[in-house]
């Protein structure tokens, strides 16, 4: 059932105001009354009426002036106007006209007549506005970030939306006829996942109408896994036509994924170092714990600190990385005055004892776009990889900083550590990835710390680069990161 229509009266008359509003009475509108120009236009802008029914001669501001604000009011501009008069003259109607005014009716009123316009002028109105609505709608769809489709009873394409077209791989404009039909162009490009809930496509019972399906495009050698979640809606009054929407999930599935991966690793890294604190707890809990000799007691105690040190860098590495957001929206910047002070500090935290660097005077008096915080966390990952990862855990570490290019630094750290293979240099700006997994056994760490460093400095539109050493063993790792005063590349 459509809505009322809203009819509004406008006249300084009470009388006149109630034999209008007698006269539409039991016609299924809504009727709201104005006893004046102001209150006129402020009842149109509350209202929105279908139709304004506007007397000419009023104190104040007339039916003219009325009618003119009226049209220049963009949220009323299209409000039909009938002008209600007792004048029949040519150039009071002319007035009305160059008003905005749409027709007019002239006092006494013909009961049949008022009513026969009121219902053709408010009808297509009504009309006027649901084209504009659908108008507003097939915009909305045409431009929408989802492929939306139309598929009639023999799974035939009847209407797809350039996003659809672009996931399908079919050309032409939305309307334009797509000869193939919906699942022989799936089946072209994607997987159709699970394979249950497509059984029996296009034909769906109630049951198996909102299952959950995928087309799926399985990862090549040179593009990701994609995935388009398929929902359908049944149109009424149309039996087996459906409307699909095709939506990319593939952030989501990956972030689902990452969040798996991260509990995994989490349960993992973190009851490891557990067992040997709680094995000892445990067993000092014991009466007999204190018949053992002190040698052994000293090395179980000395076997839980150890666990309990494991247990508190493990803890550090999530604490660092769920805090890159925070570090990236500080808006200071770092002075690269301070950056060999700071090195030379976390160098003596992590007991690196080969720690060289060089600086321009020039570079020394350059600041990057990174907050003191966010640059400490950054080294701090960087050189405790270098120890890590050293097969002695004592490396020489060599750091520059020279201008990339203009408006952009360079900073460089190198170390004569191990030689990562294609793949490790590929991944190791994976969270969660360990590059010396492959070739040295599980060692301490979560794979944050370089991602840490990555989300950093990608926040502030730099770029990271990591590479073997030239001369011998070892990676460097290189950051570009832009200065204040210039805008971050896009």
């Amino acid at each position: 059932m459509e809505p009322a229509s809203t009819v509004l009266i406008v006249d300084d008359d009470p009388v006149i105001r109630k034999v209008l509003g007698d006269m539409l009475l039991n016609q299924d509108y809504i009727l709201v009354q104005a006893a004046d120009g102001v209150e006129a236009l402020a009842q149109a802008a509350e209202h929105r009426p279908d139709l304004i029914l506007l007397d000419v001669m009023m104190p104040n501001m007339d039916g003219f002036e009325v009618c003119r604000r009226l049209r220049a009011d963009p949220a009323l501009a299209e409000a039909p106007v009938v002008m209600v008069t007792s004048l029949d003259d040519r150039a009071s109607r002319l007035r009305g006209i160059e008003a905005g005014a749409d027709d007019f009716i002239t006092k006494p009123f013909d009961r049949v007549e008022l009513r026969a316009r009121v219902h053709t002028i408010t009808r297509l109105n009504r009309y006027r506005r649901l084209q504009e609505e659908r108008s507003q709608l097939a915009w909305v769809v045409e431009h929408a970030d989802d492929g939306y489709l139309r598929l009639g009873p023999d799974d035939e394409v009847l209407y797809a939306n350039p996003k659809a077209r672009l996931y399908l791989g079919v050309e032409g404009e939305p309307e334009a006829l797509v000869a193939e039909k919906f699942l022989s162009l799936a089946l072209r490009q994607y997987r159709l996942e699970p394979q249950d809930s497509w059984a029996g496509w296009p034909a769906l019972s109630p049951k198996t109408l909102f299952r959950a399906r995928y087309l799926v495009r399985p990862e090549t050698p040179t593009a990701p896994v994609f995935w388009l979640e398929a929902a359908v809606l049944n149109l009424p009054g149309a039996p087996r036509t459906h409307l699909i929407r095709l939506k990319n999930v593939t952030a989501q599935i990956k972030s689902r994924r990452d969040m798996r991966s991260f509990m995994t690793v989490i349960g993992h890294k973190l009851r490891t170092p557990l067992v040997p604190i709680l094995g000892i707890l445990e067993m000092a809990s014991e009466p007999t714990a204190w018949k053992i000799s002190s040698e052994d007691m000293i090395n179980s105690l000395s076997l839980a600190l150890r666990g309990a040190q494991r247990l508190h860098a493990e803890l550090e590495d999530i604490l660092k990385f769920a805090q890159i957001p925070a570090l990236v929206q500080d808006d200071g910047g770092f002075s690269l005055s301070q950056f060999e002070p700071l090195v030379t500090e976390i160098s003596a935290g992590l007991e690196l004892r080969a720690v060289t660097m060089s600086m321009s005077e020039d570079v020394k008096r350059a600041q990057v776009a990174l907050p003191p915080q966010a640059v400490e966390v950054m080294l701090w990952e960087i050189l405790e990889n270098a120890k890590k990862f050293h097969p002695a855990h004592s490396p020489t570490v060599e750091i520059e900083a020279v201008r990339e290019s203009a408006g952009r630094i360079a900073l460089r750290v190198g170390d004569d550590g191990v030689t990562l293979s294609p793949e490790q240099l590929e991944q190791v700006w994976t969270p969660y990835y360990q590059a010396e997994r492959g070739f040295t056994g599980e060692l301490p760490g979560m794979g944050l710390g370089l991602p840490t460093v990555a989300s950093l400095v990608w926040g502030v539109g730099g770029a990271c680069r990591l590479y073997n050493r030239k001369e011998g063993p070892g990676i460097v790792v290189e950051l570009i990161l832009p200065e204040m005063s210039a805008a971050p590349a896009p």
